[in-house]
């Protein structure tokens, strides 16, 4: 998992990238907040005039004629086309979810709230078990139970779209098929602009379940921070393509940003600088409880992550008794912190293996983080460590897996940890094929993300802006074309528990960046994670992602317009 091992981008070239749009704008927007949209108005929207003459087209997003031409990114497993008429939402249309299920009826009204701004159409939310009316879009929790916990069907008839689960998250995943057989422009704000035709949906039936139990992104705040509005903007990317878990590497070197009431200084001195000396911030618990609300909502686990031994330099500056590292290396005057290190070299710091003061506070650390994850998960990095020796190192891991379980979580690491002895049910997430074998082995799950198709952080091309290059220039066809099972030796598909995109922050400044980088290529493992290979495709990939550039646009999602993909044109 080295982010800086070969080469380093140089912090004069960090650009961030303008919202909606390719082209780079010479310097970053303000790191903050972003301001709140101003309130909708109470009640229903007005009804659209279909006399108005500026109704328009959806120009080059028309409806799809049928379910055989879909664009639905992840592929699903099953699709089957019918000749029948289209289902059409109208004014009329109303969502019936199952009754005293509060899940189900949270994503009934997502489902709502999403249609009624560019529909300009009131779409009721009803709780009912028995006949619905016609033109209804229906909820059910009655499912086989070979569509596991997060598989389902859509049925598109004329009189209504079925949507069937065994569980919420499933209900949930099909919204977001359904959402994506609708015009990009559903994800407008602007309501009665479009002529009627426009919210039809062609009849077949979709059946869906995905390969890969862990499904994710990894953002790090730590090189850089991000604020609570863009960790959230992030958690609806995953959402929209079926991704549930979000990967927060919260503490490396350069800063800690979580707190942990027991140890302030964590926060008060690790948290208040970043890579070339920015104010860096940190999320206070209520701050990452609201984090993880917004993501459960949406279906998606947080794992945190606090990497140690090494990539802890922000700790050993706050608590200094913890270290037996290296001296840091030369950086920048602009730390605000005697001490503080806000350059990008690794593996020079390292927590002392042999002191009991150094587990009392892994133990303070995974105390409080486990009380505030409900996930099963917490991940404890684990990787470059240069300072200790193979016994220092395997024994650290094997004190620290310990304490995790013993608060209740499993433990994830990076697949270094696979060189010491580890615990059923521990992760190992591989990055490089180094020590597969030695995790593999022992049991251990894997979640893969090797660098040269799986990290976000790496640049498209030796044009890209931003981003390293250490790993590979990893264009979107690297990103898609690989298999999780073999992409190492001597991995089955029993041993892999799924399929992760890391994005490093060390040249990412803020979430504009960030999408930069990740769209089109998040999507891209996204299919790798969800839709069997057999029926994975580059060239259809390439043709069913290009359609999403106009639903980008709408949502202000910025992106790399690959050369690879026949991009369709902007809406007007």
């Amino acid at each position: 998992m080295p982010r800086t091992r070969h080469a380093l981008a140089s912090l004069g070239a960090v650009v961030a990238l303008a919202a909606c749009s390719s082209a780079l704008v010479p310097t970053p927007p303000p790191r903050t907040a972003p301001t709140p949209p101003p309130a909708r108005p109470a009640g229903p929207p007005p009804a659209p005039n279909p006399n108005d003459p500026n109704r328009i087209p959806l120009q080059g997003q028309a409806p799809i004629a049928t379910l055989g031409v879909h664009r639905i990114v992840p592929a699903p497993v099953s699709v089957t086309a019918d000749s029948g008429a289209p289902f059409t939402v109208t004014r009329a249309t109303t969502i019936v979810v199952p009754a005293a299920n509060a899940d189900a009826e949270r994503v009934g009204h997502m489902l709502a709230a999403l249609l009624r701004p560019s529909t300009g159409f009131p779409i009721t939310v009803s709780a009912a078990g028995g006949a619905v009316p016609n033109g209804s879009v229906v909820l059910r929790l009655d499912g086989a139970a070979d569509l596991g916990a997060e598989g389902y069907t859509v049925q598109v008839a004329a009189d209504s779209v079925r949507l069937t689960a065994s569980n919420p998250a499933g209900l949930f995943y099909a919204v977001q098929t359904l959402r994506q057989l609708l015009p990009a422009a559903v994800e407008s704000e602007l309501s009665g602009n479009f002529r009627p035709a426009a919210w039809s949906v062609p009849a077949g039936r979709i059946t869906d379940r995905p390969r890969f139990a862990w499904r994710g992104a990894m953002l790090d705040v730590a090189r850089h921070f991000f604020t609570v509005d863009e960790v959230k903007q992030l958690v609806d990317i995953l959402a929209l393509y079926k991704l549930n878990t979000l990967h927060l590497h919260l503490t490396d070197d350069q800063g800690w940003r979580i707190q942990i009431r027991r140890r302030p200084r964590l926060t008060q001195v690790g948290g208040s600088s970043e890579v070339g000396g920015g104010p860096g911030g940190f999320y206070t618990q209520a701050d990452y409880a609201d984090i993880v609300r917004y993501a459960q909502d949406r279906f998606v686990t947080v794992v945190p992550e606090i990497d140690m031994p090494a990539h802890i330099h922000s700790a050993i500056v706050a608590y200094p008794e913890l270290g037996c590292g290296r001296q840091i290396p030369d950086t920048s005057l602009n730390a605000p912190i005697q001490g503080l290190y806000v350059g990008t070299r690794v593996g020079f710091s390292a927590l002392c293996y042999d002191k009991k003061s150094t587990y009392d506070f892994v133990d303070d650390v995974v105390r409080e983080l486990a009380a505030m994850t409900p996930g099963p998960f917490l991940h404890l990095g684990g990787d470059e460590v240069a300072v200790l020796n193979h016994a220092q190192y395997a024994y650290f891991v094997e004190r620290v897996q310990e304490i995790v379980r013993r608060h209740g979580k499993r433990m994830v690491g990076w697949d270094e940890i696979g060189q010491a002895k580890l615990l059923p049910g521990t992760i190992a997430q591989m990055w490089r094929m180094d020590t597969t074998m030695a995790a593999v082995k022992q049991g251990a799950k894997l979640v893969m993300s090797p660098a040269a198709n799986a990290y976000l952080d790496m640049k498209y091309t030796p044009a890209t802006e931003t981003g390293l290059r250490w790993a590979a220039f990893v264009e979107l066809r690297n990103a898609y074309d690989w298999d999780p099972v073999t992409r190492f030796p001597h991995v089955t598909e029993s041993d892999v528990l799924g399929v992760e995109g890391p994005l490093w922050s060390e040249t990412v400044m803020n979430i504009t960046a960030a999408e930069y980088l990740i769209m089109p290529r998040l999507p891209a493992l996204a299919e790798v994670a969800w839709t069997p290979q057999s029926s994975r495709d580059w060239e259809s990939f390439r043709q069913r992602i290009a359609g999403h550039a106009t639903r980008w646009r709408y949502l202000g999602i910025n992106f790399f317009p690959s050369p690879q993909v026949p991009w369709e044109p902007s809406v007007p």
